[in-house]
């Protein structure tokens, strides 16, 4: 019983497992730093359009 749980079975593929291409360091940096700073960076601006905007009507 104990050969069945060693973690060489762990390296034994299950039906439909099929795991991708792993990510260069230039796509994990892009995906989870750049893509997330460039949302906030748009979010922050569209949020802040229509004070800006409404100043100029203001004068």
């Amino acid at each position: 019983m104990m050969l069945m749980s060693s973690p060489a079975m762990a390296l034994t593929r299950d039906d439909g497992d099929d795991p991708g291409a792993g990510l260069s360091v230039a796509q994990t940096l892009g995906l989870y730093v750049a893509i997330p700073i460039v949302l906030f960076a748009v979010i922050a601006g569209l949020v802040m359009l229509p004070s800006v905007v409404g100043k100029d009507k203001k004068k």
